[in-house]
């Protein structure tokens, strides 16, 4: 399975208590700060809920 590089590139201050969550279980916490996860279904969909707070990268 394919492995996802994200990286918080905006700030949460303004964010709703649910978007703060999501970025908790991504595991981001600060500014252009990276984590690595699996391309699961849950992931993917959290990704795509906070596309505006995060990049992305594919890693092989």
């Amino acid at each position: 399975m394919a492995k996802l590089k994200i990286t918080q590139v905006k700030s949460t201050i303004g964010s709703t208590k649910r978007q703060k969550a999501i970025m908790a279980a991504l595991g981001l916490k600060k500014m252009n700060q990276t984590v690595e996860h699996e391309a699961t279904p849950q992931i993917v969909g959290m990704v795509n809920k906070m596309r505006h707070l995060i990049s992305v990268e594919e890693v092989n």
